[in-house]
């Protein structure tokens, strides 16, 4: 009853948006430019997102991914926020989600703030960048910071009626001012008291620079790539076609770890950065509508276990940390399907790592810049 259910979802999502590609496909053939999508993304006021920084979820990543690394013990219990610990590299993705009624939700289960709508109904995560402040760092002590978003770039690229959106959102995080927190309260039901507090929240966090801090204590830079519905053989046929494209790593490895990810840990890292979108979660849909032969691993749950791993071998070496991270995620990897992650050392605090697919090609490429260490960071993702 389950998977029929499941099956009958994604034909259901496949058939809508099908019917409305049809509806607007006048429009959208001869619409030479979506160029008029950069000025209105640019503009979105996107709502802060508030978080309390506790070690739970931290603690239940790091539980997570312990059966997946070499050598790791995660703590046996929730540690204690006093003496509170630094937040791990790369934890910060599984804190500051967006918090929608499921009704706000796109019909692939994603956030609208970030979709520049009809005909761009398919994502994908792209690549991104994150710069970590060391000298200001988040700790998990129970207080409480934010995340503001904001659309950095919009890109329209490809012809007439198959173009692609590529859209760079950066979110910034940094403490709550005693000030933001004084008018939570408020904000809650007084609409000219939330968007107050909104407009200062943005304005206190934006820099004209994406790479000047202010206050904030991590940057991030997402590069999403929306796309038009496709039907079903069309999708097969395109993931065939990249699927026999294979870029070979450049360097032999130092290191190298391979693991093969179930629906078990990808159900929990979906949990855990509150991610509904149905292509880690629904084989039927990754089939019927993306035209994949089962479950996507998460883009971002690449990055974790990269960086994951290369902290593991910082720590064998001295005392550095990572201070920038920049990646591109090239080709999809899947469920039950062994993903390997590998890393080098090319230059003075310079780093090469990569995740390879089962046939030895990379599916992300990443470059990770370090310094040396100045905080005490003795969980497991440091």
């Amino acid at each position: 009853m389950a998977t029929t259910a499941r099956c009958l979802r994604a034909q259901w999502l496949r058939r809508q948006w099908l019917r409305r590609s049809v509806q607007r496909a006048p429009a959208a053939r001869w619409q030479s430019s979506f160029s008029h999508l950069e000025k209105e993304m640019k503009e979105r006021k996107i709502q802060p997102i508030f978080d309390d920084l506790t070690p739970q979820s931290s603690y239940r990543l790091d539980t997570t991914l312990a059966d997946f690394l070499p050598d790791t013990h995660p703590p046996a219990v929730l540690p204690p926020t006093s003496p509170p610990s630094v937040l791990p590299i790369p934890h910060h993705l599984i804190y500051f989600e967006p918090t929608k009624p499921q009704s706000a939700m796109l019909a692939d289960g994603t956030n609208p703030d970030q979709s520049p709508g009809e005909p761009f109904v398919r994502r994908m995560w792209a690549g991104g960048r994150v710069l970590y402040n060391q000298g200001n760092p988040l700790t998990l002590d129970a207080g409480r910071a934010v995340c503001s978003e904001f659309i950095r770039s919009v890109t329209v690229k490809g012809k007439p009626g198959e173009e692609k959106l590529f859209v760079g959102i950066e979110r910034r995080l940094a403490r709550a001012t005693d000030d933001e927190m004084q008018r939570l309260g408020p904000a809650q039901t007084d609409a000219q008291e939330k968007e107050t507090l909104e407009h200062r929240v943005r304005q206190r966090l934006w820099r004209d620079s994406d790479s000047d801090f202010g206050p904030c204590s991590i940057l991030e830079l997402r590069n999403i790539v929306f796309m038009r519905s496709r039907s079903k053989e069309e999708a097969a046929a395109e993931t065939a076609k990249a699927g026999g494209k294979m870029l070979k790593p450049q360097h032999t490895p130092d290191w190298s770890h391979t693991i093969t990810p179930d629906a078990k840990l990808l159900f929990r890292f979906s949990a855990l950065t509150f991610n509904a979108h149905a292509i880690h979660l629904d084989p039927e849909y990754c089939r019927e509508v993306e035209g994949h032969r089962t479950l996507l691993f998460h883009g971002p749950l690449s990055y974790v276990f990269m960086v994951t791993v290369l902290q593991q071998q910082l720590r064998k070496q001295g005392n550095e940390v990572v201070k920038s991270v920049e990646y591109r995620n090239l080709a999809p990897l899947y469920c039950h399907e062994p993903v390997t992650f590998c890393g080098t050392k090319t230059g003075a605090n310079k780093w090469e790592i990569w995740t390879q697919t089962p046939q030895g090609g990379i599916a992300v490429k990443g470059s990770v810049v370090t310094e040396p260490g100045t905080n005490d960071r003795s969980t497991l993702g440091t």
